[in-house]
This record gives structure tokens, sequence and C-alpha cells, in this order.
């Protein structure tokens, strides 16, 4: 029997080699493959640069030198920068490296070594001390070996010494602007994120309030539209159904002494009931736009306007300019409510025999304009809730300011009303 395959060995992600990885791994076992060559180099050179004592010398020096490593590589994990054991270590190592240079030239590789940990080993106002005698040491390597055999070799040692010492200090310095530089770019970081997590927290705290502010916008608008059929029934139906009434006594009154009078009054008593049958289908057709569901603005309007000129035997026109555009449902139904209550003011109220509707398409913004050649009103001397123009105006408003819009009157007495509806354009989607 056959077993089946084993699944593949899952390979372990192997994390990448940073920068501060390298530079660990270079501090730990640098200073022995340096060391290694520096006497690999010098050995090679012995002969002709080294007496057999000073060989022997040499020798005892690099013995104390990897000693001296292999106590750091111990200690270095627990010592903090710039202690005392590091500065210890670091002076022990230089003087070690300058001891071998003398002896031979080419330990000047090892030496080499205190350009690099310099920084992490020594205090800030040490930093500069360690870089100078390092150049030193270098520089006499470079001129020919410690000391300096002749006024050429002391002239060459102090420019190699000027040259060596300049470099040093300034990529010291250039790396103080580097490090400063990467912390300012740090800070800022921490505090464009602190600057995004406060602006996230605005946004959902904006939400929050922009969804609260909808909701009670809603809220204004079934109490607006409450207050609307509350007006509508009242100075409708109720007033309807009292002339009903009214009418009905008057034919209780004469059915018996004088019928014609009695079938004039029952006349109108049918006439306003079928009047006040009309307002309330009116009234039930204004809790929805129904005229929209399957046309656009400029043709709802020009059914409404139409019927404002049956209704009231008035002259209507209807002008639409700009480039018509499909708009959203909630712009659409307020616009088209505007218009319907400012022509149904009119006809109740204005007497007016002429009047005309436009409908601008401006860019980002579309203006209602309805006007009459009517009596006109005061609009200061209304009472709160008078059908003339206290609620229909406020209601006008109230649709208008729910989708960021306004609404202007012109109107006085004897000068004819003029409604101005304006409200952004916003395209559906």
């Amino acid at each position: 029997m056959t077993q089946p395959p084993r699944p593949p060995h899952p390979r372990v992600p192997v994390a990448p080699r940073t920068v501060e990885h390298r530079w660990e791994q270079f501090y730990r076992y640098g200073p022995y493959v340096v060391l290694t060559l520096a006497t690999l180099v010098s050995a090679v050179a012995a002969g002709l640069l080294m007496t057999r004592d000073e060989m022997y010398t040499a020798g005892a020096l690099v013995a104390a030198a990897y000693g001296l490593q292999a106590w750091w590589g111990r200690a270095r994990p627990r010592t903090a920068p710039a202690a005392p054991a590091a500065v210890a270590y670091y002076a022990l190592r230089t003087v070690l490296a300058f001891a071998l240079t003398w002896l031979n030239p080419f330990f000047a590789i090892y030496a080499a070594l205190g350009y690099f940990d310099v920084e992490p080993l020594l205090p800030k106002p040490a930093v500069r001390v360690g870089l100078l005698t390092t150049a030193a040491t270098l520089a006499g390597s470079q001129s020919g070996g410690l000391p300096p055999a002749s006024l050429m070799n002391w002239v060459a040692f102090g420019a190699l010494y000027g040259l060596n010492a300049g470099l040093a200090l300034f990529f010291w310095h250039a790396g103080l602007r580097e490090v400063e530089k990467a912390r300012v770019q740090a800070e800022t970081i921490d505090e464009l994120e602190r600057t995004n997590i406060r602006l996230e927290e605005a946004m959902a705290e904006n939400a929050a309030l922009h969804a609260q502010l909808l909701v009670q916008a809603r809220e204004a608008g079934v109490d607006d539209e409450r207050r609307r059929l509350a007006a509508e029934i009242h100075d409708t139906l109720a007033q309807g159904l009292t002339g009903i009434i009214t009418q009905l006594q008057a034919v209780a009154s004469t059915r018996e002494t004088d019928p014609p009078t009695a079938r004039v009054h029952l006349e109108r008593a049918a006439a306003l009931a079928r009047h006040s049958l009309g307002e309330a289908r009116r009234s039930v057709h204004d809790l929805a736009p129904a005229a929209l569901e399957h046309d656009d603005l400029p043709v709802a309007l020009g059914r409404t306007v139409t019927g404002y000129a049956e209704r009231s035997g008035a002259r209507a026109d209807l002008t639409v300019t700009g480039t018509v555009e499909p708009l959203h449902d909630e712009v659409g139904a307020t616009l088209l409510r505007i218009a319907e209550e400012a022509l149904a003011n009119a006809a109740r109220h204005s007497g007016a025999t002429r009047a005309g509707v436009t409908l601008s398409y401006m860019g980002d913004e579309i203006t209602l304009d309805v006007r009459d050649d009517g009596c006109g009103f005061d609009p200061a001397a209304l009472p709160p809730h008078s059908g003339a123009g206290g609620f229909g105006l406020r209601g006008m408003r109230a649709r208008a300011e729910q989708i960021a819009g306004t609404v202007e009157i012109e109107t006085g007495p004897g000068q004819g009303t003029a409604v101005s509806a304006r409200v952004p354009l916003v395209r559906r989607t």
C-alpha cells in the first residue's frame, strides 16, 4: 500500500537584514577580521620593516588586542553607550593600534576601526578627541611610519594629518546632520500620524453629526408637512365642509316654502362638495410627487402650469432656460412643490389674470421663478398661519433649506407677487 505524498515542508520566512542589524554584526565580528587582516599584511612586510625584538613585541600586542576584543565581546551586550567600560575599551584599543602602527605601519588597518565606532563608545565631548587621535595614527602610517624619519616625513605627516583630521571631522558633522534630519523626519511622521488619527476621529464625529442632522432634517420635514396639511385642511376642507353644512341648512329651511331656492342651495352644496373632494385629492397628491415618476421636472412643471390655468382661468406660461439635466429626486420634488404652492396661493388669493413660471439651469445651481400680476400682499402684515402666505411662505422656505437652498419673496399691495427659489443643482446618479 503506497503512502500519500507528504506535503512540502513550509518555508520559514527570513527577516530582512536591516542597516542596524548589519552594523551590529560589524561591531561584533569586524574587529577580529580587521585585526587578523592587519596582522597578516604586517607579517608579510615584517622582515623589511621590523627587527626580531619588534616582531616579538608586536606579537604580544596582537595577543593583547585579541584578548581585549574577547573581553569586549562579552561585556558589550550589557554595557550602555558611552559607559566607562566602553570608554576604557576604545582607549585601550586606540593605544594598542598606535603602538602596533609605530612598530609596523600596516597595522594602521587595525587603527582605522577608531573611525567607525567612536560615537557609540565615547561621550559626545570626547568624540572629536578620538577622531583626531585615530587621524594621527593613520597619518603616521601614510607618511612612512612613526616616528617620521626626516623633515620631509614630518612635512608629509603634517599634511596627511590635516587631511585625515579634516575628512574625519567633516564626515562626523555630516553624520550628525543626517541623524538630526532623520530625527526631525521621524517626529514629523509621528505628528502626521497623530494628525491623521485626529482627522479620522473628526471625520467619524462629523459623519455621526451628519447622520444626526439628517434625522433632525427629516423630523423637521415631517413636522412641516404636518403643519402644511393642517393648514390645507383648515383652509380648504374645513371651510368647504362648513359651506356645505350652511347650504344644507338653507335647503332644510326653504324646501317646504321655496323649492326653487332650496334647489339653488342644494346645487351650491354639491359644487362645494366636488370642490372639497378635489382639494382633498390634491392634498393627498402633495404627499408624493407622482408627477416626477415618469417625467422630468420641466414636463411636470408644464402640467402644473396648465392645470393652474384651467382651474383659475388665468393665462400661465412656462419658460425653461439652460441645458436640461436629470435632477436628484429630492431637488426636483422640492422645486415642483414650491411651484405648486406658489400657484395655489395665486389662485386662491391674488386674483391674478396672468402668471409666469421660469426654470433656469445655471451650471451648479437651478432657479425657479413664479410671478403673477395679482393684488399682492404685505408679508409683514400676515398672521402666523395665514393661508395667504404665512404658512405657504414658511413651507416653501423650509423645503428649500432642507436641500441647502433659499426662497425669496417680492411682493406688495397691488404689485403682484414673485417667488424665487434657488437650490444646488444635484444631478441624479
